[in-house]
């Protein structure tokens, strides 16, 4: 276990934040030439390592979503977690990502998949162009060590954008700040009701009858939004509450938004979080996020993400969305569309399922309400898939962090694994 946190530390110390992913890519090109791996890539920055006659093929996505002061990592271990200090520290997926280095040291028949981008629409899964050797591949990407998955939700991005005007006027401005936000992984963290930035800013603005000047929150379109800072008018001093820091700048003369009550209305009217529960999976079965609203050129754009583990039901958001911001006079538009893995159990994943329990009380094999990369990349070729993960609290977040002894749990599982298709 120890020799995978040295890798996981070495790799924190690399920028890595989706779209900028370079570095990471050509550090991981070197490191698996120096194990004497066959190494190929293709346009959409996947890196695919092969050696000897694989029969199973890793993978894992080795893009980051940057929080906090992310990409600049400070690691430190705390009650038996790895952590950050004030930002994430990319164990999804780069735990997964230090495993496979690790095999890659031990075994000399083995496939490695280093998948890019998959934190902003799976774009490096979706544009793969490599063909796998083998025909078993174990995905690194979960984050409960109980768990063997066999299907995840499909998503869609959306975008709403609404042209706006402006008046200029002498006002009483204030600054608004999001405070105590805990944000999160908008599938795996969405069923705690965690409290969304953008609709808490939007109420506090409307209950207290302000006009926008200018409003930028959000962070990642699979994050739930922590982030939010606000200039707004008010005509009379609004009631501070523990969620929104007031500060006031003096009267100025300012451009008010003049469609500052139909975005209000549009955000306190949409319903953010869990819209269908599945009680066969016990797991979210449809949600949708409010992820980012900016205001740039003239435009007020809100961007969203919304999954499904059910095809039919991830169409129906995605229309039903689009319906719901064109009439409050936005333009709607969709993209990043993939389908939902609806894996079926195999002889593959019940054998995982079997070192798994070896390790681990009361295992379960089921599907997950995130994206992940199997579901596409089995669509590609004919494949045999699973995926399995240490434990990992709080993704996308500055409050995230790695159980280190399910990492040394982990270590043992997947060699097992690997062993057993030698």
């Amino acid at each position: 276990m120890m020799e995978v946190i040295k890798h996981f530390k070495k790799l924190s110390q690399i920028p890595h934040c989706s779209f900028d992913t370079a570095l990471m890519k050509d550090f991981l090109i070197d490191y698996a030439k120096a194990q004497n791996y066959e190494v190929q890539t293709d346009k959409a920055g996947n890196i695919l390592c092969s050696k000897g006659n694989p029969k199973i093929c890793l993978q894992s996505h080795y893009d980051m979503v940057c929080m906090g002061d992310a990409p600049k990592i400070e690691l430190f271990e705390e009650d038996g977690f790895l952590k950050g200090k004030n930002s994430s520290i990319g164990a999804d997926n780069g735990m997964g990502v230090a495993l496979m280095m690790q095999m890659m040291k031990q075994f000399d028949h083995l496939e490695c998949l280093f998948t890019n981008d998959e934190e902003v629409g799976l774009l490096g899964a979706n544009g793969l162009e490599l063909k796998l050797k083998a025909s078993r591949l174990l995905n690194l990407d979960h984050e409960d060590e109980n768990e063997v998955i066999i299907g995840c939700a499909g998503g869609v991005d959306l975008k709403a954008e609404l042209r706006y005007e402006t008046k200029e006027l002498e006002a009483q401005v204030y600054e608004l700040e999001a405070q105590g936000f805990k944000g999160g992984h908008s599938g795996i963290d969405i069923i705690n009701n965690v409290k969304s930035s953008i609709k808490e800013m939007a109420k506090f603005i409307s209950k207290n009858k302000g006009k926008i000047i200018e409003f930028n929150a959000g962070e990642r379109i699979n994050s739930i939004a922590k982030f939010a800072k606000v200039l707004v008018c008010f005509e009379n001093p609004p009631k501070e509450n523990k969620h929104i820091k007031c500060t006031f700048l003096g009267e100025k003369k300012v451009k008010i938004c003049q469609q500052s009550d139909k975005v209000l209305a549009a955000i306190n009217a949409f319903a953010q979080g869990v819209r269908a529960y599945s009680k066969d999976l016990s797991i979210v079965q449809s949600s949708i996020n409010l992820s980012i609203v900016k205001m740039q050129d003239e435009k007020i754009i809100f961007e969203l993400f919304a999954r499904s583990n059910v095809l039919e039901e991830l169409e129906s958001l995605e229309f039903e969305t689009k319906v719901f911001f064109e009439n409050f006079g936005f333009e709607v538009s969709s993209y990043n569309f993939y389908p939902p893995w609806e894996g079926q159990r195999n002889e593959f994943s019940d054998k995982v399922f079997e070192i798994l329990a070896k390790h681990i009380k009361e295992p379960k094999i089921l599907a997950v309400h995130a994206g992940l990369e199997c579901g596409i990349i089995e669509k590609k070729q004919k494949l045999l898939c699973a995926s399995i993960g240490p434990n990992i609290y709080n993704p996308h977040s500055t409050d995230e962090r790695c159980e280190l002894s399910s990492v040394e749990k982990m270590t043992q599982i997947v060699e097992e694994v690997i062993k057993a298709h030698q």
